[in-house]
């Protein structure tokens, strides 16, 4: 990908972004609408490994009940987290 995402590319990271709870669909779409335009290669991957967390989880550190922690504890990942929770 360059720096701008293809169609394709844009359609799988919304699929990604399904989640079981609505609170975290809510909070990625609105993430997605705002700055989906400008995600680089390292923003994908960072949200693709962000999206393998376990729902409950995501909702926690979405929400600042809890830090990322583990694998999920990157600059990358801790910036769009950040960005997702100033919305």
């Amino acid at each position: 990908m360059s720096d701008s995402l293809s169609e394709l590319a844009r359609a799988r990271l919304r699929w990604r972004a399904r989640r079981g709870l609505l609170e975290n669909d809510l909070i990625l779409t609105r993430f997605l609408d705002a700055f989906e335009a400008r995600l680089t290669e390292a923003d994908v991957q960072a949200l693709t490994q962000l999206f393998e967390m376990d729902d409950n989880a995501l909702l926690d550190v979405l929400l600042g009940r809890a830090d990322l922690s583990g694998v999920w504890d990157q600059p990358d990942i801790r910036r769009l987290v950040g960005q997702m929770k100033s919305l």
